[in-house]
């Protein structure tokens, strides 16, 4: 495993350069829909499925009730799953969407991050970036070299449950994040999750704002941006959530970008609020 501190974002370019002299470097393709992997995708790439791979969403008896839409795994089907697609400690791993890294490279970024992988990146610009760097997709599933679990014994990046979001969203030492877009987090329109709004005493900054176009922008920008949110408070003293803990992971990634690692993610996000009977607010 590196010992050196990893960016957490590669472009296409540097990647195609990778990939030719690598020889322990095993890509994911993150886009939810199975069917356009199947169709194309850069060679190498696995399957990394939101709802199978990245979530307990299809278990039996789940419930987004306790947990969201999109509960974490099992840690031992995690690490499982990675050893699957023969990925071990000193594996380098690079990430891709078709949603500059929304849905779901962030959030499989996050979760090898969570089990104490450093080598892992995500593509900035993703897919689209890809194409336009000459990479040419392929069909066939990708041979995976399968490897023994990926020795974890726990998640090791900071989450915090529902009670915790309900002490931390009503002190003031404390910043609650909403990363959905303002017409959401205002209670305007809801299009997935059965009530409309946000946990009361959630701040709201969009996870778009992290891109400048279809890039993630400067960390610089990033930086100046987060830290006046966060107002003086150190990064470890703000908790991200979304509606299911997926573009959360956006804005855990925009974070790292900016050098300030240590915030927390609320799995369960708003799709496991607005389901427990507490409290929910609006915006005008």
């Amino acid at each position: 495993m590196p010992t050196e501190p990893v960016p957490p974002l590669i472009d296409a370019v540097t990647l195609r350069q990778r990939l030719a002299a690598a020889t322990d470097l095993v890509l994911l393709d993150a886009r939810p829909d199975a069917s356009a992997y199947a169709q194309g995708h850069l060679p190498g790439a696995h399957h990394a499925d939101l709802e199978t791979r990245l979530s307990a969403a299809h278990r039996p008896g789940a419930d987004p009730r306790c947990g969201g839409r999109h509960p974490l795994p099992a840690l031992a089907d995690w690490c499982t799953q990675l050893g699957r697609w023969g990925i071990g400690p000193d594996t380098a791993v690079v990430i891709y969407d078709a949603q500059c890294g929304a849905n779901a490279a962030a959030r499989a970024w996050w979760m090898l991050r969570a089990v104490g992988h450093r080598a892992v990146q995500v593509l900035d610009g993703g897919w689209p970036a890809a194409l336009a760097a000459g990479f040419v997709p392929v069909p066939h599933a990708a041979v995976a070299r399968p490897r023994q679990p990926y020795p974890a014994d726990d998640w090791r990046a900071p989450t915090v449950d529902i009670d915790q979001v309900a002490q931390r969203a009503g002190d003031p030492a404390w910043c609650v994040l909403d990363v959905r877009a303002p017409e959401r987090y205002a209670g305007r329109m809801e299009p997935i999750d059965p009530v409309a709004g946000h946990i009361p005493g959630a701040t709201n900054l969009p996870f778009a704002s992290n891109l400048d176009g279809d890039r993630f922008a400067d960390p610089a920008v990033l930086r100046t941006r987060y830290r006046q949110l966060l107002d003086g408070r150190p990064a470890d003293r703000l908790v991200v959530h979304c509606g299911s803990g997926v573009t959360a992971c956006h804005t855990l990634l925009a974070l790292e970008h900016a050098g300030l690692p240590g915030a927390a993610l609320y799995v369960g996000s708003w799709s496991e609020w607005c389901r427990s009977g507490r409290p929910q607010g609006r915006s005008p």
